[in-house]
């Protein structure tokens, strides 16, 4: 497995200790959020921000006329140079004529290359999505998009990918029985008929889809989550030589957990927290213990999930910052919150959104220890990215009386 050099995890080490004494829970307060263009009738969701070497910002997220699945839809970018207030003209980060582009994310390697990953449709549903991504070294301009250097497609190749849908069908169905008995005859025949998709080659290897940043272990693999609607469940898509090859976990079949976050605990496990697309919810959570190959149980979390994206990030200081919809309702609510024990509680919680909107967040922290969100924004009277920078302190108050 490819081990970072030692000048990378030097680094790193330099920028944990700067952005923790940036944000060591003393520091003032501190709130800033605008929209990155103004609203409009174009459909614009499923942002991904990143830090860039320089200190720049970029973000990214799908742009179309109308259905996210529509033949115009393309993934769409913005900059905003360290020191601005205002966010550059927007440019054009991935577009495949005559198919939608959609579900991007972004991650900058130890080699300051940006990798931009998202996921092209070849007949206009989400199980026809096809994972691609592509890398740049010349993305740091104050102006224009990255000029990029190298593409690929991301293999999912999924092994015994049958019996562990089976084993996932199977064990849900016997840990809520009561459900599964109240469940209509067209619930059940779905069951069935996912059964039958996942003895497919082409259903298993087509469909999974990008949504949140990869994650970076010590050990140089970078895990990349990935989710399918048409299994509802999820799969991590892992190279240790960037990208030349690429493994594939053991699928996590829970019936509605899709769309992981990653992340890494103290000692190595590593836990993922879903979106939750079925009945029970809640966001769906779970644990590896042989850097993401395979996966415990799918289990519940106690925080509440509407149907939405959520990520979950370690801050510089060992904190962990989650941000999701908590609500069982809708998307007119948008909190982050904070555990100090490694996600076992959640002290503290505060809204960025609470009866405006706002859903599919990405999260980071800079160097300097502020926090970064950027997400969807429907108010207003169109749609928008908005983007919200802020220090753990300002989470940490609370919501104001």
């Amino acid at each position: 497995m490819l081990r970072l050099p030692v000048e990378s995890t030097t680094m790193f080490a330099a920028i944990a200790l700067i952005a923790l004494g940036a944000s060591g829970l003393g520091a003032a307060p501190s709130y800033r959020a605008e929209l990155i263009f103004p609203p409009e009738g174009f459909h614009n969701h499923s942002s991904c921000i990143v830090e860039c070497p320089n200190g720049d910002l970029l973000a990214c997220w799908y742009h179309g006329i109308g259905p996210e699945k529509g033949d115009d839809v393309e993934v769409q970018g913005a900059r905003k140079v360290q020191g601005s207030d205002s966010w550059s003209e927007r440019f054009v980060m991935a577009d495949t004529p005559g198919y939608p582009d959609d579900n991007p994310c972004m991650f900058v390697d130890p080699q300051e290359r940006l990798w931009l990953l998202w996921v092209t449709l070849l007949a206009n549903r989400w199980q026809t999505a096809l994972t691609k991504y592509r890398i740049s070294r010349d993305y740091q301009m104050p102006d224009g998009p990255p000029a990029w250097e190298w593409q690929d497609v991301v293999r999912v190749t999924p092994l015994n990918f049958e019996e562990q849908v089976d084993a996932g069908i199977k064990a849900y169905l016997e840990r809520y029985a009561e459900l599964a008995k109240r469940a209509p005859e067209s619930a059940m025949e779905h069951l069935r008929a996912t059964r039958e998709r996942a003895g497919d080659k082409l259903e298993q290897r087509l469909g999974w889809m990008t949504r949140v940043h990869p994650l970076l272990l010590p050990s140089g693999r970078l895990i990349v989550p990935l989710y399918s609607d048409n299994f509802d469940a999820s799969i991590m898509a892992m190279t240790d030589d960037w990208g030349k090859t690429w493994l594939t976990s053991a699928a996590l079949v829970g019936l509605g957990n899709v769309q992981p976050s990653v992340v890494r605990k103290n000692d190595g496990t590593l836990v993922a927290m879903m979106r939750e697309n079925g009945l029970q919810r809640r966001i769906r959570i779970s644990e590896s213990k042989d850097d993401g190959m395979t996966w415990g149980p799918i289990e519940n979390m106690d925080l509440p999930n509407p149907g939405s994206s959520v990520e979950v990030i370690r801050l510089a200081n060992g904190h962990w910052a989650l941000v999701y919809n908590d609500s069982t309702r809708g998307r007119d609510t948008l909190a982050v919150s904070i555990s100090d024990d490694e996600g076992a509680t959640w002290k503290r919680t505060r809204h960025l959104e609470r009866g405006a909107g706002g859903s599919y967040p990405s999260l980071i922290q800079a160097r300097d220890g502020i926090i970064h969100v950027t997400y969807s924004h429907g108010a207003g009277g169109g749609e928008s990215i908005k983007h919200a920078a802020f220090n753990e302190e300002w989470v940490m108050q609370g919501d104001p009386e």
